[in-house]
């Protein structure tokens, strides 16, 4: 019977998604005439949402905010075979179903999601997914997990949180469990 839980945070944790992330944004920027540079999207952007780093280089345009956003989310599947996918953390998953209950929780837009659990064929690894679509309060806030642990009926002390950016960790933090920190790498390339 599984009593525990564990939860995955996708980007940067189980799957490295930096290049179709920054490369999605990049295309999505320069329809609109914006420049974004690897370097400004690993500093400012990593574990962040897009209402957080977009501004600075687009300004108060919400209209164009919310544009980039969307073709941004619809680019992604075109650069989708770059994602890699960390198989020390997928081989856990897997070997530890029998025992504990899998949630994937992140502030992913759906869409990218599910386009990304069909990529990588982990349908049958997760119990539970929830995305940015269905958490109102996204990291630092730890609703996200509190919301998994609510739905699976598993307490803090009986959860452990798998994260790799800061924001992740201090939602982690505030959630009562355990706290494992993926440091970015080793993928396999």
């Amino acid at each position: 019977m599984r009593d525990k839980l564990a939860i995955f945070d996708m980007d940067g944790t189980l799957i490295d998604t930096c290049r179709v992330n920054f490369r999605s944004y990049q295309a999505a920027l320069a329809e609109e005439n914006i420049e974004l540079t690897y370097e400004y999207f690993e500093r400012e952007c990593f574990g962040k949402g897009y209402k957080d780093y977009l501004p600075p280089l687009i300004g108060d345009d919400k209209e164009m905010l919310e544009r980039v956003h969307k073709r941004k989310i619809v680019l992604y599947k075109d650069y989708i075979d770059e994602a890699k996918i960390n198989f020390a953390l997928l081989d856990f998953i897997k070997s530890m179903k029998a025992s504990y209950y899998m949630a994937l929780v992140t502030t992913a837009s759906k869409e990218n999601v599910y386009n990304m659990i069909e990529h990588f064929e982990l349908a049958d690894d997760f119990d539970l997914v929830l995305t940015a679509q269905d958490i109102p309060r996204h990291k630092p806030d730890p609703q996200g997990f509190l919301m998994a642990m609510e739905q699976l009926n598993i307490p803090p002390e009986r959860t452990v949180i798998f994260e790799d950016s800061e924001v992740g960790i201090e939602a982690a933090q505030k959630s009562g469990a355990a706290i494992l920190k993926v440091i970015h790498g080793p993928f396999i390339y």
